[in-house]
């Protein structure tokens, strides 16, 4: 079985049993949280797709650590008029493991 969930503006296909990094969740390590924006919920051939989210489905998980990304570098420069810029981002992450998915 598996589900498509929404969190932090973005969308999952999760599984059972699953480790995925979602954006950062307030919540402590250790803790339960539930998703209830189960956008679509599948098993074998049947699936069922919400409008627009299934009535009923959750996904519960068990947060593990919050971290964060790797470092992305950005570089601006406007050639020939002596500009440069330099950035840098480490976007916060939360880790979770999947535990159940019910519809």
């Amino acid at each position: 079985m598996y589900a498509v969930i929404k969190t932090g503006g973005k969308q999952y296909r999760v599984v059972a049993g699953e480790k995925i990094k979602v954006e950062q969740i307030p919540a402590d390590v250790g803790s339960k949280i539930t998703f209830d924006q189960v956008l679509l919920v599948g098993e074998g051939e049947s699936v069922k797709i919400g409008s627009p989210v299934v009535a009923g489905a959750a996904v519960t998980a068990e947060v593990l650590t919050h971290g964060r990304h790797d470092k992305v570098k950005i570089f601006k420069m406007r050639r020939r008029k002596h500009y440069q810029k330099h950035q840098g981002h480490r976007q916060n992450y939360t880790e979770i493991k999947i535990d159940e998915i019910s519809a």
